[in-house]
């Protein structure tokens, strides 16, 4: 007996197992586990929400003081019973923030909701080319380079010191270092006084100090503590939107990060000049194409950058409205984001900004985490794939456009097949921008604090007043050292201690995503 009333029992728990899968993998679970926690509403933009689509009675209860109202009525001591078989009408009355609770019968919760009051933002889309110059908080290590010593040959001082790639060299013997050749005359005195070299560095957010004893080169003629380091960046990308109010922009869509260490530059400083194009190579099945553009630093700025972010560099502009520009256009929230044809705003000759057909082919309209892929394009204008190929380096912030709205930016291309790549939502970036509130507050037109984490691409290398094209806008990281020390010689006899040069390395293809992400050296 008892035998068998285990076995009716182990029965009735594999039938309620299967019947608890079933249930998962039902359209109204499906429909209610989809259904986002957080929900952003437009001021006066009423909302059709479905939560489960069973004709089942539940209970909303919060306290959504003045900011919504749902089924068109107020709620009842903060309650609401709600037909779960049809759709909820929210309407929002003023920007704020509610939580809304939902349970069956007033008992069993099922799903709570936070819901945002936003106001609809209008920006002007971009689309222009622009010359980016960017100066790093401190000098980023980016390799260990050998010093040929007389008498040893090679040795490494900065390594046997503890100096690792990716380490922010903040401070050379007590003085803030601005420059690489800086870094060479620091180095140099010290070893002129026979000490060694005091260095504060910034290891992954902690301060650590060491000390370095420099040896001298016999190839070069100066004393090294063997480091290969970068003191900014500069390229050419695609400007994506401007408020027309505060100024405030955004362009790239995604971080700059070190082509050597792959990790976001930190910001010291930088801005945005006026460029044009001057070539495309097309793309073409594995090797993504390229727009080969020129600008001066220090001529035509129209902005200054204060931030790099995951979704783009931020900053304000400093000259008026830009020439060639779009007429103000709302911002789409993600979830308004659809399947179907769409237009980008890109340059592919001198400064003229213009119109090409894309298809969005996927949205990930319930991205819960904000990022750089929640949009998949595919060019579609016969024109641009016969110019371009596609998507090409030199495009990454290039704005989507979508029924008249601004619905995000170029970010991505695909490595096999470069008519198509991915996109990042505007109202992301908005959010970056501090135009639209993140969490809590109102738009006041100041940027919030901004993560280290944004990207461009590009084609050429800026060097003082001057312009010079390099292969693939980088310039190899072997290159450097000669560079920082003909410079230092030359910069030395003219009396001076600092002055300004760089290099990069090779971009790396993000095979495993099987896309190519913007970088700059």
């Amino acid at each position: 007996m008892r035998m068998r009333h285990d076995s009716l029992r182990r029965a009735a728990g594999i039938v309620l197992a299967a019947l608890v899968v079933l249930a998962a993998w039902s359209p109204p679970f499906r429909s209610l586990v989809d259904c986002p926690s957080e929900l952003r509403l437009v001021v006066g933009e009423e909302e059709r929400v479905y939560l489960l689509g069973l004709p089942l009675s539940a209970v909303i209860t919060g306290d959504t003081d003045g900011v919504l109202r749902i089924n068109g009525e107020a709620p009842s001591a903060g309650r609401w019973l709600v037909d779960l078989g049809r759709p909820l009408e929210l309407s929002p009355l003023a920007e704020g923030r509610c939580r809304l609770d939902l349970s069956l019968f007033g008992i069993l919760p099922v799903k709570r909701i936070t819901v945002q009051v936003v106001p609809r933002v209008k920006v002007v889309p971009g689309g222009q080319s622009i010359g980016i110059v960017l100066r790093t908080k401190g000098v980023a290590v980016v390799g260990h380079a050998p010093v040929e010593t007389p008498d040893e040959g090679p040795v490494y001082p900065a390594r046997e010191a503890g100096v690792e790639v990716g380490d922010i060299i903040l401070r050379v013997d007590g003085q803030e270092v601005k420059s690489n050749e800086h870094i060479v005359f620091l180095v140099n005195r010290c070893a002129r006084e026979r000490r060694p070299v005091p260095l504060e560095l910034s290891r992954d957010g902690r301060t650590v100090r060491l000390e370095v004893t420099p040896r001298y080169s016999a190839e070069d003629g100066l004393y090294q503590i063997g480091l290969y380091v970068r003191d900014g960046a500069a390229g050419v990308g695609t400007l994506t939107f401007y408020d027309p109010e505060t100024g405030i922009f955004m362009a790239l869509g995604h971080v700059i990060a070190d082509t050597a260490t792959n990790r976001p530059l930190e910001l010291g400083d930088g801005r945005i000049v006026k460029a044009s194009v001057v070539r495309v190579r097309p793309g073409r099945r594995g090797e993504p194409g390229e727009k080969e553009g020129t600008f001066v630093d220090g001529e035509d700025v129209i902005g200054v950058i204060t931030g790099n972010t995951e979704y783009g560099i931020v900053g304000r502009l400093t000259a008026g409205p830009l020439p060639g520009g779009e007429p103000a256009v709302p911002v789409a929230l993600a979830r308004e984001v659809r399947t179907g044809p769409a237009e980008i705003l890109t340059v592919v000759d001198d400064h003229t900004v213009e119109r090409f057909e894309v298809e969005i082919t996927d949205v990930q309209a319930l991205q819960t985490r904000p990022g750089p892929k929640g949009i998949t394009v595919r060019i579609t204008d016969p024109r641009l794939i016969r110019e371009t190929g596609g998507i090409v380096q030199g495009m990454s912030g290039s704005p989507i456009l979508q029924d008249g709205r601004l619905v995000g930016a170029v970010t991505h291309v695909f490595i096999n097949d470069p008519t198509r790549g991915y996109g990042v939502f505007a109202e992301w970036m908005v959010r970056e921008a501090g135009l639209l509130p993140a969490s809590s507050g109102g738009r006041d037109g100041s940027r919030p604090a901004l993560p280290s984490s944004a990207g461009m691409t590009g084609v050429m290398k800026d060097v003082g007043q001057s312009t010079i094209f390099v292969d693939r806008f980088h310039k190899p990281v072997e290159d450097m050292r000669a560079d920082i020390l003909a410079n230092y010689r030359r910069n030395r006899l003219a009396g001076r201690e600092q002055a300004r040069c760089g290099g990069g390395t090779d971009r790396r293809a993000n095979r495993e995503e099987g896309c190519e992400p913007c970088r700059v050296p």
